[in-house]
């Protein structure tokens, strides 16, 4: 049987538009679960090296010495590809008996310069934490709170806090509170006298919403 040059024209059409659908389909499949576009949510960190974060984890405070971060880890994350491990050793090596870390903007900015961001239409924060252990006691997980010429226009905390071996979703109600200026998206901070030994934790997803 002679196939014309317009049959042929036809069915390659055909299999073109059929290979298009099934491209449609497999991306539409792979689709995240996890929106992480930054378009309906503003990231702190999303994953390592994430076009969508936006603070530095750049202020360290108190037995800074006791304290080592990875953000780039890839122990069991509770989305992605990464989370971040923090490990507090509790030897109080600055002599402080307390030890935690600031996400700035830019780095550094502890009120004294320019920066942060208008962050008005969200109303909390959320992330996710897990103790490498459990029983792992954090005093308090924050927004805001750097003062300065530049400083935050308000915070909120929560905690104590003592976390679990799974991955646990935590918020902070930003509701009430004034989120036009805000330079230090996210803090922890522990004490040796809740974790003698130091500890290992994990955390994720941290994002305002």
């Amino acid at each position: 049987r002679t196939i014309t040059m317009k049959q042929q024209g036809q069915w390659i059409t055909a299999a073109l538009l059929l290979g298009l659908a099934a491209g449609a389909f497999a991306a539409k499949k792979k689709a995240p679960a996890v929106d992480s576009s930054g378009k309906n949510v503003f990231y702190v960190y999303a994953d390592k090296g994430a076009r969508v974060n936006h603070y530095i984890p750049s202020g360290w405070m108190g037995d800074y010495g006791d304290v080592k971060i990875d953000d780039s880890n890839t122990t069991d994350p509770a989305d992605g590809k990464t989370c971040i491990k923090i490990t507090y050793t509790g030897k109080a090596t600055q002599g402080a008996n307390w030890a935690g870390i600031f996400w700035q903007h830019p780095a550094n900015n502890w009120g004294e310069k320019p920066g942060g961001y208008d962050l008005s239409p969200y109303k909390r924060l959320t992330f996710w934490a897990r103790g490498a252990d459990g029983g792992e006691k954090v005093a308090e997980f924050k927004v805001g709170g750097i003062t300065g010429e530049h400083g935050d226009s308000d915070s909120a905390a929560v905690g104590p806090l003592t976390l679990t071996k799974d991955w646990k979703k935590y918020t902070i109600d930003l509701a009430d509170k004034n989120m036009s200026h805000i330079i230090g998206g996210f803090a922890w901070s522990a004490s040796r006298d809740d974790n003698p030994n130091g500890f290992v934790f994990y955390l994720d997803e941290i994002r305002f919403e």
